[in-house]
């Protein structure tokens, strides 16, 4: 039974085809179960027979009166489609900020902002011994990465450039999915601290640039294996990081990160190079600050599609929140959860998808209303008929039978048609939308929308072709009978 499971859940299709074929025979029971209680199913054939034949016999009517319903349908799955492409886009670049990840910043407190407390060292945020706090977590942690963040200017020659620093360890490319243009990112072995060096190794000053620093500092040349002036350090590039989007601030607790246009250095280098103070001038006047991390992203061992994943990371996430509220009265830290934001945008796209199918929903009701309009003057028109075949020994249910059965076919031939259509437009609107602005439009085909919109306008037919077969079977027959 799981492996079949498996197999249904690896292809989509399958499944929205079964529960289409089950749901089409549930509205058809659903609308036409009560007329053959007891009855004779060839009746059934015989009724289906007539409201093809009846159907062809005035196709450009049946067309317009379905048209409706094959928008409706096409909108419900063309619209959910793209919905769910957007939102299924949206979910996965916050996956690949790590939702799984636990991001800890220093911040600086309220009360160190004030204006008298300039020309003094105001020292805040988290320090080394909370990175050893952290390594408590044992096995629930597989990656830690410490940051150090600071503003200065790199200059090459007669160019230079505003930039920041970022003094870190190699797992901080692996964390934000940084892409290599050119070299390598920082390796273990550029840090004294790192297992691969003995501890009596000097340490490396070298750096990877960002797409942007490098373009500013290096227009015209190879920026590989050439020296990096910060302020009086010389630093050797080794790498240059590929252009990326920056990205917003994570539950408005993050700052925007703009990675073209920082520079990465190792972690321990940044220390020993730059001090653990920095100095920012302003108008006359500076501020120092000591910092000695400024974040600190931990990776838990979880699975963000699993329930107990979820839970295993908002458990770490409050522990760390404890540990700091007990080491850091002065409250000069944020902790931001990524997947926090996952599970908001996930109930996002909820109630985004059932506005849509509300929205689409509008047009099968429209349609609905034309198949009755439709249906009512089919009745009149065909009175003299009714009369006829009531005289020849049929019974009101027999006429209804045969209203409500034109009518179910309508609708379901035209949702039929809209499904088709709105497949259609899933697949031809994206490439054409590549072709005209040569970006990439989020698609995918939602199986539930199928189904429901099929089965929707099956019970649309049986709903509003209900009151004009129910019109037909009142009439009487002798003043049937005399209708020109």
């Amino acid at each position: 039974m799981s492996d079949l499971f498996t197999t249904v859940q690896a292809h989509p299709w399958t499944t929205s085809l079964g529960v289409l074929l089950v749901c089409g025979l549930a509205g058809w029971a659903f609308g036409l179960g009560r007329v053959f209680v007891g009855g004779n199913w060839a009746k059934l054939r015989r009724s289906v027979t007539l409201a093809v034949r009846s159907l062809w016999l005035h196709k450009l009517r049946a067309f317009l009166s379905v048209l409706g319903i094959i928008i409706g349908t096409s909108a419900v799955i063309s619209l959910m489609g793209f919905g769910k492409g957007s939102m299924q886009d949206a979910l996965a670049d916050i996956k690949r900020q790590g939702a799984t990840n636990i991001i800890v910043r220093s911040v600086k407190p309220p009360d160190d902002s004030a204006t008298g407390n300039r020309g003094r060292v105001s020292t805040y945020g988290l320090v080394d011994k909370d990175l050893k706090r952290f390594e408590t977590f044992g096995l629930a942690i597989t990656r830690m990465v410490p940051m150090r963040v600071f503003p200065t200017e790199a200059r090459y020659l007669e160019r230079s450039t505003n930039t920041r620093v970022i003094g870190t360890t190699p797992e901080y490319a692996e964390v934000n999915k940084l892409e290599m243009a050119r070299g390598r990112f920082l390796i273990g072995s550029d840090d004294r601290d790192a297992p691969e060096m003995d501890d009596d190794a000097t340490m490396l000053n070298v750096c990877v640039l960002g797409a942007e620093t490098a373009d500013k500092l290096f227009p015209f040349e190879d920026p590989l294996g050439q020296t990096v002036q910060m302020k009086s350090m010389r630093f050797k590039v080794v790498g240059v990081v590929k252009e990326r989007m920056p990205t917003g601030g994570t539950g408005g607790s993050q700052a925007a990160e703009d990675y073209n246009r920082d520079i990465y250095i190792p972690f321990k280098t940044s220390f020993a190079r730059f001090g653990g103070v920095i100095m920012t001038r302003a108008s006359g006047s500076f501020t120092a600050e000591k910092v000695e991390i400024s974040q600190v992203t931990l990776t838990v061992d979880a699975e963000v599609d699993d329930l107990t994943g979820r839970a295993k990371v908002q458990a770490v996430g409050d522990e760390i929140k404890r540990i700091l509220e007990r080491e850091h009265p002065r409250k000069d830290y944020a902790v931001t959860v990524p997947l926090d934001r996952l599970e908001e945008a996930e109930r996002a796209q909820n109630r985004f998808t059932n506005l849509l199918v509300l929205i689409a929903s509008i047009s099968l009701v429209v349609g609905g209303i034309g198949i009755m309009n439709i249906m009512l003057a089919t009745v009149t028109e065909r009175t003299r008929e009714i009369g006829i075949r009531r005289a020849l020994g049929a019974k009101r249910r027999d006429i209804t039978l045969q209203f409500l059965v034109e009518a179910v076919v309508q609708t379901t031939v035209g949702g039929l048609c809209g499904v088709v259509l709105g497949l259609a437009m899933l697949f031809t609107v994206p490439a054409v939308w590549k072709w005209l602005t040569k970006e990439n439009l989020p698609h995918d085909v939602d199986g539930r929308a199928i189904y429901l919109s099929v089965i929707v306008s099956i019970v649309v037919g049986v709903v509003f072709g209900l009151y004009p077969a129910w019109r037909a079977a009142k009439l009487d027959p002798i003043e049937a009978l005399r209708h020109d």
